[in-house]
């Protein structure tokens, strides 16, 4: 059960990894915060580093009890880190949307002295795409991942170069007047290729989640769905 902190133990940073389970190549992201951080806390955190948007419930699985959204979860996460006293290379998982769910294992990599130039918490490394919010799955995100090379991707694309060299073609002296079906089957090709580019996730960028994290995103993310 957790346990008061100590002086020693809130001056600690803790360096964790935070990766999804279930798809390939691993999406995952590390980050650094303080053992003062709460599990509520920690949520926002790894909502704003994975690139989620804090829409769905939530529950950490820690030592056979489960802390989160007050709909699921029998304990409060208002609790610390440090009060939970997790050691080097602990581990635990954290949920998201549990109607799929999307499960992320946590592992405690190192135990840091805090560095007085830096802001916490922070990102310190990643990779891989966010998955989209309700897209299925990881079984469906994964399978949605290669619609970029599929024979009807490949239609579209001859569907577009088709209607572009009509224009190119054009000396500028007159618009190009598309048939209706013409059209239709421009904006259909245009409408699949932009699902196909959402289906990809949203791209890791170290920069934008240091820039939410120190504008307070992940405070604004961990009291929704809770």
């Amino acid at each position: 059960m957790p346990e008061e902190n100590s002086a020693g133990d809130g001056e600690a940073i803790l360096q964790i990894k935070v990766w999804l389970t279930g798809i390939s190549p691993m999406i995952w992201r590390r980050v650094l915060v303080p053992t003062t951080c709460t599990l509520r806390e920690l949520h926002g955190v790894i909502q704003v580093a994975m690139g989620w948007e804090g829409i769905h419930l939530y529950d950490f699985h820690l030592r056979a009890q489960r802390y989160g959204s007050q709909e699921v979860a029998a304990s409060s996460p208002d609790v610390t880190l440090a009060a939970l006293r997790l050691r080097e290379g602990a581990r635990f998982t954290y949920e998201y949307d549990l109607n799929i769910p999307w499960r992320h294992e946590v592992r405690i990599e190192d135990r840091l002295e805090p560095d007085a130039r830096k802001t916490y918490p922070v990102c310190t490394a990643g990779g891989g795409a966010c998955p989209p919010e309700d897209c299925g799955g990881p079984e469906s995100f994964m399978d949605h991942r290669d619609d970029w090379f599929s024979f009807d991707a490949l239609e579209d694309l001859d569907t577009m170069v088709e209607v572009f060299q009509q224009v190119a073609l054009k000396d500028g002296s007159e618009v190009l007047a598309l048939d209706q079906e013409t059209r239709w089957r421009l904006e259909d090709a245009l409408d699949r290729a932009k699902a196909r580019e959402q289906a990809q996730g949203r791209p890791f960028s170290r920069r934008k989640v240091n820039a939410g994290l120190r504008n307070g995103e992940y405070r604004n993310l961990m009291h929704q769905q809770c």
